[in-house]
């Protein structure tokens, strides 16, 4: 469990939580325990008093039973209260650090994996943690208390006994452990097979006009039927083996009690014990059951913590190559400089920019033109520093892209991508998006210049509107528009339009273009396009020609 050894931080900083925990376990146990012994006194003082009288010391033992059993549940609602409370905090802490390095990481880093995988190491991954941190913590520790307590009463009252009694427990255990890894196994068989219905759910929802388009509901109708019916077969194959699970427990609990009522009826009919001190010793057994029982569970839980924990920490031991080395904060003019500027994508062997060189004074404005896979989205990626360039060197301001504060630089970019963005929330959510508490009316003054507002105010809900998930309720031109708005809002000192302009009539770019001047001239702007109407405002134009790159070994 060498995975594991990396949460003794976390167990270290909420010691005085769980060492509570452990003294209320302690004490729950205590008096679980305790008024056991109280039943069979009982029951004895009962069997000599036949008469129809009051017995005052029965009604002693009944009222320790109920505080005792009364302490019992206070002290487990408290033990519950601390442990499993502390592996919530620790879920919650563990779940800020993974979902803070997914911020640290750069463009490179995310195309090494799935969107799917990303998010099953902060859900999924961290929920078998926390299973682990509470359940498993307590369990295991409430099940060693458990048995020291239960052992030593069990002992003052019959020493045969109890050797009898305790043996076959171990062997429920790890009975109970191999079936718990069937059961493991065949969940997250199931698991997989229910993750295939709701990512083909997803992709029938998603494509939904694509597949009224070509007439293929009923196929798509057939295909979801098929997993459908393969998610009920593992169901129940695993709803089968669950069932000879609680089977085993069952018999085992049968066999107990037998096993207490053949050698406690000779014990008695030998004058050796007592009817009470034989209840005591079924009630101990009952007891301990299903603590015994939850071993193999644990086990199981513990396995798949570690699992979940190697992924994490795998993906935790990640180095980003995006490294900020400057924590100070100062004006960006937006001189830029290209020298000497080589990149190749890593996953792909493709060499995107060979030896590029220009320069871009604050102010200024720069079209790059191109075929496509000519490099010009990853000149914005380069300038942006969500890679660093193979080769060469990129300077703002005289200084090294390297050596500047990388927060303080991405707060004076303004990037409309190629692909337009919109997260699911208000039109007036997206477009503020880019600066501090953004007033209403700066919002609709940067989406008249944009050219967007007509569309906004034409809709029921106005800019309180909800886009839908990745803006789905809106044209691409609108979503495109509202990008725009989104990057011109921060009033940047470099502004690069991605080919953003793509999905607009002629008439629209031009307002655009035209609304836009003054901002344009107050930043240094670079300008990706495949039309000349977009190019010819620009002090400068670069012509990418696409590079020969041979296919990789």
């Amino acid at each position: 469990m060498n995975a594991l050894k990396t949460l003794n931080p976390y167990f270290w900083k909420h010691r005085i939580l769980l060492f509570w925990g452990f003294l209320f376990i302690i004490a729950s146990n205590f008096f679980s325990i305790y008024k056991v012994q109280f039943v069979g006194r009982s029951i004895d003082e009962i069997s000599k008093n036949t008469g129809l009288g009051f017995n005052r010391q029965v009604l002693v033992y009944v009222g320790i039973i109920v505080i005792s059993s009364l302490l019992t549940g206070f002290f487990s609602f408290m033990m519950r209260q601390t442990i499993i409370v502390s592996s919530r905090r620790i879920e919650y802490e563990l779940k800020n650090k993974i979902y803070e390095h997914y911020q640290e990481l750069s463009l490179t880093d995310f195309k090494k994996t799935t969107i799917g995988d990303l998010m099953n190491r902060l859900s999924e991954d961290v929920v078998a943690v926390r299973m682990y941190l509470g359940p498993g913590v307590m369990y295991i520790v409430n099940l060693l208390v458990l048995l020291i307590i239960t052992s030593i009463y069990m002992l003052k009252t019959d020493i045969s006994m109890t050797v009898w009694s305790l043996v076959p427990l171990p062997i429920l255990s790890f009975v109970i452990y191999h079936v718990s890894s069937v059961i493991n196994k065949k969940s997250k068989i199931m698991q997989k097979s229910q993750s295939a219905i709701s990512t083909f759910v997803q992709d029938s929802f998603s494509g939904i006009r694509v597949v009224k388009f070509f007439a293929k509901e009923k196929y798509i109708e057939n295909n979801y039927s098929n997993k459908v019916k393969d998610y009920q077969d593992k169901a129940l194959d695993l709803a089968k083996t669950e069932a000879y699970f609680f089977t085993i427990i069952l018999f085992v609990i049968g066999l107990l009690n037998v096993v207490i009522l053949l050698i406690g009826g000779q014990k008695y009919m030998n004058n050796e014990l007592s009817v009470g001190k034989i209840a005591d010793f079924f009630l101990y057994i009952n007891i301990l059951i299903f603590p015994f029982s939850m071993v193999g569970w644990v086990t199981s839980v513990n396995q798949r913590a570690e699992a979940s924990m190697s992924r994490i920490n795998e993906f935790l031991d990640m180095k980003t190559d995006i490294i900020n080395i400057n924590h100070e904060v100062y004006p960006i003019k937006g001189d830029i400089e290209f020298r000497n500027v080589s990149y190749t994508y890593p996953n792909t062997g493709i060499r995107a920019l060979d030896n590029l060189s220009f320069k871009i004074e604050a102010g200024k404005s720069l079209a790059i033109v191109g075929k496509t896979g000519s490099g010009k989205s990853t000149i914005a990626l380069l300038l942006c520093r969500l890679i660093d360039p193979t080769e060469g060197e990129i300077l703002v301001d005289g200084k090294n892209l390297k050596e500047h504060n990388l927060e303080n630089y991405r707060r004076h970019i303004g990037y409309i991508p190629q692909e337009s963005f919109l997260f699911s929330d208000t039109i007036e959510n997206n477009i503020g998006f880019g600066v501090d508490h953004p007033t209403p009316e700066l919002v609709e003054e940067y989406a008249k210049k944009a050219d967007v507002h007509k569309n906004i105010v034409g809709f029921k809900e106005k800019y309180k509107t909800l886009v839908g998930e990745r803006g789905v309720m809106l044209s691409g031109g609108q979503k495109q528009r509202i990008c725009i708005a989104r990057a011109l809002i921060k009033q940047p000192k470099i502004l690069i339009f991605d080919d953003s302009l793509s999905a607009l009539d002629t008439e629209t770019e031009e307002n655009i273009l035209r609304n836009i001047e003054n901002d344009i001239q107050k930043s240094s702007s670079i300008i990706i396009t495949h039309r000349a109407s977009s190019a010819k405002r620009a002090d400068k134009i670069l012509n990418l020609t696409k590079i020969d790159n041979p296919l990789p070994a």
